[in-house]
């Protein structure tokens, strides 16, 4: 990789073995703009995700967010930008890694932003831990830029909610990696938030393209979840879950307008050149086979 830097810059990342930071780090490698490592936690290292970079001569460092801060520093010192890709209930051991941040000297600090648009406030706790996490950031004074794809459609069993004329951001999972790359390189995204879209599509929208290519009518049902158990890390799962639907579709927060007025910046604006995978052309792949379950090996996922 070393002899095909654009920029000379190092990118390291953390929790490579969660789904979405793994599509997203290939997208990013295939650039060649970086000199790339990972960042993995010792329990990790051992995954078969992990064996698979080291296949591709990718650098492993040994780290956890949860462990000695020294080790941290050590692990971060020398890097340009870093981009933790830390679970949904593990938010709050960012706290600890932009402490370890500011202290090597990283020149972008990329937290996860992995979420729709949404305010802060009582909307979607994932969204307030995250918010935590961010002003943090600020408080440090550690140079970031808050990246948000919309999470992946996977949720097509979801109750049809507001009539279904929400408008809502739609990002391909396999555009996030080419969207970030460029991100993350951008002097005009520095200290910003940026917002990734693909296209805006209400929920009815959606399912009329699923029926379209399927051919088959989706069942509306509706949903009921208890309140989320602190030590039940799937309820907890469950709980952001519903807590999407209701801020996309019944607030009708992720939507560009919305974005812009929140302060994002636009990912079409800033690179009209890049092309992404339209939602037909995703169900159209998933119909045929082409895209696998998402979070096939969590447990939760049964």
């Amino acid at each position: 990789m070393a002899d095909a830097l654009k920029n000379g810059c190092m990118a390291r990342w953390l929790r490579l073995t969660e789904v979405v930071a793994h599509i997203t780090f290939h997208g990013i490698l295939a650039t060649d703009a970086f000199n790339v490592e990972a960042l993995v936690r010792p329990s990790s290292s051992q995954k078969p995700e992990v064996e698979a970079l080291r296949q591709l001569g990718i650098p492993i460092r040994l780290a956890d967010a949860a462990g000695s801060f020294d080790d941290l520093v050590d692990a971060l010192t020398g890097v340009d930008i870093f981009i933790s890709a830390i679970g949904a209930t593990d938010q709050l051991e960012q706290l600890k890694l932009a402490d370890a941040v500011k202290a090597a000297k990283v020149k972008r600090f990329i937290p996860c932003g992995f979420s729709a648009v949404g305010p802060v406030g009582n909307v979607m706790s994932l969204r307030d831990k995250k918010e935590e996490v961010y002003n943090h950031i600020k408080r440090l004074r550690v140079p970031f830029t808050i990246s948000a794809p919309r999470i992946p459609s996977g949720k097509l069993d979801a109750a049809c909610t507001r009539g279904g004329d929400a408008p809502n951001i739609i990002t391909d999972l396999w555009d996030i990696g080419v969207l970030v790359a460029q991100i993350i390189q951008d002097d005009r995204t520095l200290n910003q938030y940026v917002v990734t879209i693909d296209e805006v599509l209400s929920q009815n929208e959606i399912n009329a393209t699923v029926e379209q290519v399927t051919g088959e009518r989706r069942l509306k049902k509706a949903r009921e979840i208890s309140a989320a158990d602190p030590r039940d890390t799937k309820k907890q799962l469950e709980v952001i879950a519903i807590e999407y639907i209701h801020s996309k579709y019944v607030r009708g927060d992720n939507s560009p307008a919305y974005a812009k007025y929140l302060g994002y910046l636009d990912s079409r604006e800033l690179y009209p050149g890049v092309k992404t995978r339209s939602f037909r052309d995703y169900v159209a792949d998933a119909l045929g086979g082409k895209e696998g379950k998402l979070y096939r090996h969590r447990p939760s996922s049964e």
